[in-house]
């Protein structure tokens, strides 16, 4: 029985920390709603490879994924950028709110009834994509909210564009090697919580390089043809 929804109950930790991700950014902490993102993004990672390995994948855990990354990766970080740093902006803040949840639903959507090509996603992931504006947010010290807010546009093509990116989803990871994921889950809950600020800033780096990686690898491909 705990075979069964042991994949969902990392969904439904995911869809939680979203929520809770929400709460904070209205609290007014963006770091710790941003930490709540990162550890979202870890349990997301775990899901879908512990359904495999157990083999109880099914289209109510496939679902349940989608409807629960849409909060923790598409509404918690565009409600972190707002509250954070385009809550002044009137009418255009809220249009720009909305594009980015609404083209990582688009993005889940065609994702979930489209082939896509091995060992690759069709544009940005919805888990990255959130986790970059999570997290760059933070630097709202260091870029105007002109352009946090392109840059908020920007993430939100690349989600329902064509561009590919590779898939580490399915990656696997060995049986044995599964008890050390609380381990894991817990190193990174405590650095985070004793470097609230640093933390989401240093985890900003390797995801936006993942972002570029994909439109430069775009872009290389066109000009060789």
């Amino acid at each position: 029985m705990i075979n069964r929804i042991l994949p969902s109950l990392f969904t439904v930790g995911n869809l939680f920390l979203g929520i809770i991700s929400i709460i904070l950014a209205f609290q007014g902490v963006p770091e710790y709603a941003a930490i709540m993102v990162i550890i979202a993004m870890l349990l997301d990672g775990l899901d879908g490879r512990i359904a495999r390995v157990l083999n109880t994948q099914s289209e109510f855990g496939k679902e349940l994924d989608s409807l629960s990354d849409v909060i923790s990766f598409g509404v918690a970080p565009a409600f972190i950028m707002y509250v954070a740093v385009i809550h002044d902006q009137g009418p255009l803040g809220w249009l720009v709110t909305a594009i980015f949840p609404i083209a990582g639903a688009l993005r889940l959507a065609r994702f979930n009834v489209k082939a896509g090509i091995p060992g690759y996603f069709i544009g940005l992931p919805i888990t990255a994509a959130g986790g970059v504006l999570a997290t760059i947010t933070l630097y709202h010290e260091v870029f105007s909210p002109v352009v946090l807010s392109l840059t908020m546009i920007f993430l939100s093509y690349l989600m329902v564009s064509n561009i590919k990116y590779p898939n580490f989803k399915k990656v696997g990871i060995p049986k044995a090697a599964y008890w050390i994921t609380p381990v894991i889950i817990l190193l990174v809950v405590i650095i985070a919580v004793k470097y609230p600020t640093e933390f989401p800033k240093i985890v900003f780096l390797p995801l936006a390089l993942y972002a570029i990686y994909g439109i430069r690898k775009g872009f290389s491909k066109k000009k060789i043809i």
